[in-house]
């Protein structure tokens, strides 16, 4: 006898579970707790097998009797609806897994430890502000060539120029990372888009070259170093950063275990090549990292204001504009670099190969690894005291 939706509604909970029948396999199973489940009976290649319909209220009686035909018209096709229902969950979890935004969270997670706050920061601003609007509820499949050029394009007429293939590079990565992760992916689209992009602008970064110029950026640098409210570890790097002319990102993050004062060698991982560089340091940065040995209380040469990190990415920028240079047009950071390749191979005539390899620059040597690392050691050795020898000289000219 078919149920009513008075029956279904007045069905009363006991002390053990009962369930009350409609037509065709469905029934209506009652928990000792109130609980009131839909149930429909069937057979499938000899089997008695169970398919839940959903809980009332929430599921009425006449929603349960529709899944029920939806159940017997797959059988009548000689489909398993228990079998189909499983298939189709596992579907859509796989898809829910290829979602843009999901897998732009997993990558970001793998992607974002050992980066400074300042990339992570960037990265997350082109994520939420150009591809998660567009692509966010895209699955990864969905992604095409147009999609992302269409990104890139919108980008390009905000006038940003180098900023599309910054952009372009990230959902890249990402889709990189969905196909290793195992998502459906045919092709990547992001390469064909690149190549369809204006070049970036070629940038160099502000340096001084002038001997003169040089000399009065170094006095600046002691005066200030020298000052009362200019802490010990900023005096420091401020000091190394013209003579050792490293990335400022490796300067600041330098660690004390890979410093040996008795060999006078700093060596550490190159963060763009990520390999292994030696740096030689001449007497004057020996001498100026001893200085920083009595604050010595964790791994980090500069330490920051936050407790287990090392000062800020900003903290030389800051101080040269301080000492009133203009980190634009005059010198930055990364500027000591081009200071120091040029002044090193027009003033003090060093092979273009020792400075290069100094500079952490990759190379295309065929034999590569160790000995990349130690060719022109010696001569490296000597070059960077000559160097800091140099710039003390100018120090002392007028």
């Amino acid at each position: 006898m078919a149920l009513s939706e008075m029956a279904v509604r007045n069905a009363k909970p006991q002390s053990r579970a009962y369930k009350i029948t409609d037509e065709r396999g469905m029934c209506l199973y009652i928990t000792p707790a109130g609980g009131k489940l839909w149930r429909f009976n069937y057979r499938f290649a000899g089997k008695q097998k169970t398919l839940a319909l959903g809980k009332y209220p929430e599921i009425s009686l006449r929603d349960a009797r529709d899944r029920r035909e939806d159940a017997r018209r797959l059988l009548a096709r000689g489909i398993d609806p228990g079998q189909a229902r499983r298939e189709k969950s596992v579907a859509v979890q796989a898809t829910a897994k290829n979602v843009f935004a999901n897998v732009a969270k997993e990558w970001f997670a793998v992607w974002s430890p050992g980066k400074n706050e300042s990339t992570i920061k960037k990265c997350r601003q082109r994520l939420d502000m150009y591809l998660m609007p567009t692509l966010g509820e895209k699955t990864l499949d969905d992604i095409s060539t147009p999609d992302a050029l269409k990104i890139a394009r919108l980008i390009e007429a905000k006038g940003a120029r180098d900023l599309p293939r910054k952009v372009n590079t990230i959902l890249s990565q990402i889709i990189e990372y969905g196909i290793v992760a195992g998502a459906r992916v045919l092709a990547n689209p992001c390469p064909a888009v690149t190549k369809m992009l204006a070049r970036p602008a070629t940038r160099h970064m502000a340096a001084l070259t002038d001997p003169g110029e040089v000399a009065q950026l170094l006095r600046a640098i002691d005066a200030y170093a020298a000052m009362p409210r200019t802490s010990l570890v900023v005096s420091a790097a401020l000091r190394l950063a013209p003579l050792l002319f490293v990335r400022p990102g490796e300067l600041r993050q330098a660690r004390w275990p890979d410093i040996d004062l008795l060999a006078a060698e700093w060596r550490y991982v190159v963060s763009k090549t990520k390999t292994l560089h030696l740096v030689p340091l001449p007497r004057q940065a020996v001498t100026i990292l001893e200085g920083l040995l009595v604050l010595r209380q964790n791994e980090w040469v500069f330490p920051g204001a936050r407790h287990g990190r090392p000062m800020s990415d900003a903290t030389i920028n800051r101080a040269l504009q301080a000492m009133g240079y203009d980190t634009k047009t005059e010198i930055t950071g990364h500027g000591f670099r081009a200071m120091a390749k040029t002044m090193l191979s027009e003033r003090l005539r060093y092979k273009p190969e020792a400075i290069e390899r100094q500079l952490a620059h990759k190379t295309s040597d065929p034999l590569g690894g160790a000995y990349d690392r130690a060719m022109y050691i010696d001569e490296r050795r000597e070059m960077m005291q000559s160097w800091a020898d140099y710039l003390d000289g100018l120090k002392l000219s007028t």
